[in-house]
């Protein structure tokens, strides 16, 4: 547990405040090209407790201005375009186009350059991107994402659905090397062994599933800080997901998936996804209000949630449950919150170098970052002494088979 101040420090993000000035110093995704189509788009942007306009400048490029809102604007809220009010004399930010999201730098002197990660190399044709409305604060919305152990009961699925159908699903596919589903292996080995490692660009998480003869699966994830992960969706796919706060009690996750073999189905999971949400502000159809479409029949068996299929769902009714903004004096982590632990010591120490002007400290802040590749993120079955070697070259196998250049 920790004290209501420092909790306070580690989740709050607007303008004047500690985690708010360390977010700052790195591109945060503002919208959804999608968003932002058409000759002079005007899309309201919630972000970092600011509330701004997306719009194209008078060169034409796409900028981040202030806007006039009124007392009770919801976070999400969508006005018409003729209802928005710019300030000209408030901030302006630059933003940039970045494989489906406008990314943007709201913090102090020049923006820092994007790391080499694959779904900014990758072409076009192998991402896709969408984002998701959770109406709670963004620290917690990571957490999840950093916690290997989850999976093997939140998103424990009571039957295993045939591979072929899951093209654009988490944890449908099959393991690597294995005829063995992904959920099968989340079910039966539930309690993981879990390592964490610095990295230049912020941890890397390997979970260990240690299974009958020997062998190991070895699912490696990482925490991309500030405020993202990268995590295998399948073998030859992978989620990017930002936890974007849009003020200190909502936030929404962008997600570029990356493929490594075929071009994405863009149609197919933007369709997907277009089930569980609505637009314009791509807030979830199961929500609290509606109790996330519990039905206790699932529950006996499909789901352990009984929220249906969707894991975004699941993951979305753990972290809004937690309250607005999650207590944590009240919490006791354990072993296996291991990375959630290292995370905050990590962001606690970003946040003492930016108060003492140090931000040459901050992860990918010091000197050129387009060196940085990878991360590397996969899943692999191998003998318990070897396993290192064999996800590394799991991994290597991937990028070599490859059509575009994802060589480490």
């Amino acid at each position: 547990m920790i004290s209501q101040k420092l909790n306070d420090q580690i989740t709050r993000v607007g303008p004047g405040t500690a985690a708010g000035a360390v977010l700052r110093r790195y591109w945060q995704p503002a919208a959804l090209v999608d968003e932002a189509q058409g000759e002079n788009p005007v899309v309201p942007v919630n972000l970092l407790g600011e509330r701004l306009v997306l719009l194209r400048g008078e060169s034409g490029e796409l900028v981040l201005k202030t806007r006039v809102t009124t007392p009770d604007e919801s976070p999400a809220f969508y006005p018409d375009a003729d209802a928005i009010d710019v300030l000209d004399d408030g901030p302006t930010y630059p933003v940039v186009e970045k494989k489906g999201i406008v990314f943007a730098y709201m913090g102090p002197g020049e923006a820092p350059e994007f790391p080499n990660f694959d779904c900014f190399r990758a072409p076009d044709s192998h991402v896709f991107a969408f984002k998701g409305l959770w109406e709670c604060n963004w620290l917690q919305a990571l957490e999840v994402g950093i916690d290997p152990a989850h999976a093997s009961f939140l998103h424990r699925f009571l039957q295993d659905e045939d591979p072929e159908d899951s093209y654009g699903k988490q944890f449908r596919d099959k393991a690597a090397h294995t005829d063995m589903p992904m959920t099968q292996v989340l079910r039966e080995y539930p309690r993981p062994d879990i390592e964490v490692e610095e990295t230049e660009f912020g941890l890397k998480i390997t979970a260990l599933r240690h299974m009958e003869n020997d062998l190991t699966h070895v699912r490696v994830t990482n925490q991309i800080f500030p405020e993202a992960i990268c995590i295998p969706m399948s073998r030859e796919m992978t989620i990017t997901q930002w936890h974007v706060p849009i003020d200190d009690e909502n936030c929404y996750w962008y997600t570029i998936f990356t493929s490594f073999a075929k071009p994405v189905d863009k149609d197919l999971m933007r369709a997907q996804r277009l089930k569980e949400h609505r637009l314009p502000d791509y807030a979830p159809l199961k929500n609290r209000s509606n109790n996330y479409h519990y039905d206790p029949e699932e529950q006996k068996s499909l789901t352990y949630t009984g929220m249906g299929l969707d894991i975004n769902v699941h993951d979305q009714w753990a972290v809004e449950g937690l309250g607005r903004i999650q207590d944590r004096t009240r919490e006791h982590l354990g072993r296996g919150d291991a990375a959630i632990v290292r995370y905050r010591l990590m962001l606690r120490k970003a946040i003492k170098a930016v108060e003492n002007n140090k931000e040459d400290a901050l992860p990918m802040r010091a000197g050129p970052v387009n060196g940085i590749v990878g991360p590397l993120s996969n899943d692999a079955i191998a003998s318990t002494g070897d396993w290192k070697e064999a996800s590394w070259q799991a991994d290597m196998q991937r990028r070599a088979e490859c059509p575009w250049d994802a060589s480490v």
